[in-house]
């Protein structure tokens, strides 16, 4: 059975920083894309970072530049460190294969406020 399970979010002020763990178990994130997702309230869940197998990167506009995927393959682990955060990245965050085939799992809450 494949597990992604989503920690590290919590409250901060704008312009702080955080680092989201995927931590995965039945895959190899070193063998798969893998992506980061938020869903802010009332909005469609969208794809804001993606690591290859090859370690290549892409981001969406909205956090390019602020935003850091990577992947600790010995510990088999996704991170997605987020800097310069502002009020608008408040979502759940969510981490997964491409493509998405798993159920997706609790995510964890990122909230932006001063």
């Amino acid at each position: 059975q494949v597990q992604l399970v989503e920690s590290g979010g919590g409250l901060v002020q704008p312009g702080g920083s955080l680092r989201l763990s995927c931590a995965a178990s039945g895959i190899a994130v070193s063998s798969y894309t893998m992506d980061w997702y938020r869903q802010a309230p009332g909005k469609q869940r969208e794809l804001v970072a993606r690591i290859i197998p090859s370690g290549s990167t892409n981001y969406a506009d909205s956090v390019k530049g602020r935003f850091t995927i990577s992947r600790d393959n010995a510990k088999n682990t996704v991170f997605l460190q987020m800097n310069s955060l502002k009020p608008e990245d408040t979502a759940v965050y969510y981490c997964n294969r491409y493509p998405p085939i798993y159920s997706w799992g609790q995510g964890t809450q990122v909230t932006v406020s001063s």
